[in-house]
Parts: C-alpha cells; structure tokens; sequence
C-alpha cells in the first residue's frame, strides 16, 4: 500500500471527521480581533474551547494587538468527537492558527493554557522562524497521577472518566468543557507531552511561563520542570496565588494578561 503523508493523513481525516462532529457549543466558537502588526495565537486546552481564551483575546486586542483563537479538532462540540482524535491533528490545528495569524501580524507570540501551553511550546520549538516568543499558563510536560499507569489496561473496559474542567477558584465562573474525558484522547494528550518534554531544550525564544500554587489538574513542577529545561536564554515563572487551573478564567486573570502585553511589547 502506498504510504500516506502525514499531512495528507490529517486532511483526510479532518475532512471525514468535520462530517461527523456536531454543532459548535454556543460560546465556544474560534475567533479572530485585527490589531496591530504584533499578533498573539491563544491556544485553549485539553477538552476545553477557545471561550477559555476570549477574556485574554478580548484584552490584548484593546490593547491594539492582532489576536486569533483556533478551536482544536474535536472540541467545542460534543465528547463523541473526540475519540477518534490524534495529537498530530491538535498541532494541525494550532499550525492553521498560526498561519492565520502570521497573515496579519508582522510578529507573533504564542500563548496557551492547559494542554494548550504544551501546544504553544511544540510551535515555539518546530517554528522557531514564526514564533518570536511562548507564553505556557498552567501547562504540563509531564502528569503525575498514579493512575495514568492502569490507562492501558482500563481502556480496554471503560470508554471515558469524568472531565477534568471547572478548576477554578472563583465561584462565580465556569468553564464550557466537556464533562466527560475520552481514554483514547487522553493517552493522545500523554503522547504529545512526551513529545514536548524531549523538545524544550531547542526551544530558543523568550518564555514567560504562569503556573497557579493550586493547580487540581497540572501538578505545578511542571512549570520549574520547564522553566529549567526549556532553552531560552530569557525566562522567567510567575506563580499565581489566587487561581485554580483555568487561570485565564480565575481571579489572577488581569496578572496573566497585563504580564503577557508588557512581554510583547518588550520582545516585539
């Protein structure tokens, strides 16, 4: 059998998949907010929406950046459309984003939360000439839970766990995420972590890393795991006192956004 690319692989899978997944959750829509010639791409995470990202769109672009949201394959629907997921199609997904983006920014800068920082650091690491700098929030390179040993065996007999959104300390804020987390998607997550642990010391560009003290989801050395082994020459980690893991949603948002504009318009 003739081999198939693995670009032409994700087409074709992304074209038979786009006929099967169902209407995006209102709210959970990818966006777009022209600015300037300094752009930044908001990455969301693992079983989440770009919604998580929109208050971080909606104030970088005030602050008259150009800013795009993508929404990774799978998400934003339903659970179902997550099963048949492949990590290599969540990168294909942040790479359309990126080359919207680069289309109307003349710089641009990176930033994700969750499984969307380990996304936005694979970028800074395979597009060293696109990507002038990665901003990770509460991302992981590693998962520490017990758990995840057993996954081999129990995907065998359970189809899904429940969801890992909603960590967030503010009580009067929600996440729009999936409820339920599909096995085969979530080994897909481990697989793209192994790979970006491997890929952090070619990572050149200045790193602004956030990880929140409180984090039920991420367990929080994954951010001095990163911050030291990550090849930037200009880093720096800023813990988040007052936040659960869906810190672009919680109550030290404004630090995440103000800290991420003065980042860009120092490496811009």
């Amino acid at each position: 059998m003739r081999a198939v690319s693995l670009k032409n692989k994700i087409e074709y899978h992304k074209g038979r998949l786009l006929l099967m997944e169902g209407a995006i959750i209102p709210g959970a829509e990818p966006f777009v907010f022209p600015g300037g010639d300094v752009g930044c791409l908001l990455v969301h995470g693992f079983t989440g929406n770009p919604s998580s990202m929109r208050p971080m769109g909606e104030y970088l672009a005030e602050q008259g950046f150009t800013v795009v949201g993508p929404r990774l394959k799978g998400h934003g629907t339903r659970v179902e459309d997550m099963f048949d997921n492949t990590y290599e199609e969540w990168i294909a997904s942040a790479e359309a984003g990126l080359e919207q983006i680069r289309e109307k920014s003349r710089t641009v800068f990176v930033a994700g939360l969750s499984m969307g920082a380990t996304l936005a650091l694979h970028l800074a690491c395979s597009h060293p000439e696109a990507v002038a700098g990665v901003v990770p929030i509460c991302g992981p390179v590693f998962m520490k839970d017990f758990r995840l040993v057993f996954l081999p065996l129990i995907r065998n007999f359970i189809k899904t766990v429940p969801g890992v959104g909603g960590d967030i300390k503010d009580p009067a804020v929600t996440e729009s995420s999936y409820d339920q987390v599909p096995l085969p998607a979530l080994e897909e997550m481990l697989k793209l972590c192994r790979l970006v642990k491997e890929e952090l010391p070619r990572i050149k560009q200045p790193a602004l890393i956030f990880a929140a003290r409180d984090d039920h989801v991420v367990h929080p050395s994954n951010a001095t795991y990163i911050l030291e082994r990550i090849g930037s020459l200009e880093k720096e980690l800023i813990w988040l006192e007052n936040s659960y893991h869906v810190a672009t949603l919680d109550f030290d948002k404004e630090i995440i956004f103000e800290r991420t504009a003065q980042f860009m318009q120092q490496h811009a």
